[in-house]
């Protein structure tokens, strides 16, 4: 399903960059934040995400709130060949591409997975092996152009594993590297890859874990990555304490580690 939306009366006028966006996991909390700080500035958008009813719903917010124009395609992002030609159609309909968000992605089950090992691939699968597939097309893409801007939401997770979620860590650890990997290859193009690693926030995915001081808010996050692209940085905690706290994580020594309940 592929739906064009475009805002009324829409007026020529200078856009600040990123101004033609691509978001994979459109219908996330922290994607949907930050689409609306960007849609004001007349931006246009290609959505992709899995519930074509929320989908739609996002892609209406968007040009109530001033988009340009919004193109929303419902689709499975797991399967890894139907990537090149979703990507390119993108490109095409919104005449070239600036920027590209990537934020599907799914907790898992860790005790489920502990015991069932296609539950853990199925994990994988979405955390890291999608990701990584969307990333090397946007990578090859932006660097023939010598501009352009790919975010992914990875996850402080993915910092060091611990038994209560080390499924979801591994993928995220894995795309971490990854991303290093391809930022490594592509800047000399003047690719911005920009690693995004929140802690805790308050989303329908964590909606089941207490809510504790840790936790922020998905406009907080958003307003961070804004920043983040602007200031073309490479990787970003956010919030910004958690820097420090998976620091101190990652010093403590393996002896003692393994005997902790985390």
């Amino acid at each position: 399903m592929l739906k064009r939306l475009r805002r009324p009366g829409k007026r020529d006028r200078k856009r600040e960059f990123p101004s033609k966006i691509i978001v994979l996991g459109a219908t996330s909390a922290i994607a949907q934040t930050w689409m609306r700080l960007l849609a004001p500035e007349g931006a246009s958008f290609f959505l992709v995400a899995r519930n074509a009813a929320r989908l739609e719903s996002v892609a209406n917010d968007l040009v109530t709130r001033g988009a340009a124009t919004v193109y929303a395609e419902a689709m499975d992002l797991d399967p890894t060949e139907a990537h090149p030609a979703l990507l390119q159609h993108a490109v095409n309909l919104l005449g070239g591409l600036d920027c590209a968000l990537i934020a599907h992605g799914v907790l898992g089950d860790q005790s489920a997975g502990e015991k069932d090992f296609s539950l853990a691939a199925a994990c994988l699968q979405t955390n890291f092996i999608s990701a990584a597939s969307l990333v090397t097309w946007l990578a090859n893409y932006f660097a023939a152009q010598y501009h352009g801007t790919i975010a992914v939401l990875s996850s402080v997770a993915g910092d060091r594993g611990r038994k209560s979620n080390y499924i979801y860590g591994s993928a995220k650890a894995g795309l971490n590297a990854f991303l290093d990997g391809v930022r490594n290859r592509v800047d000399r193009n003047g690719v911005q890859v920009l690693t995004i690693r929140p802690g805790f926030v308050a989303t329908p995915m964590t909606a089941h874990l207490p809510q504790g001081p840790l936790f922020a808010s998905p406009d907080a996050v958003a307003r961070d990555i804004l920043r983040a692209i602007r200031s073309r940085r490479d990787v970003l905690y956010t919030p910004w304490f958690w820097r420090w706290i998976m620091a101190i994580i990652r010093m403590v020594p393996e002896w003692k580690f393994k005997r902790m309940d985390l």
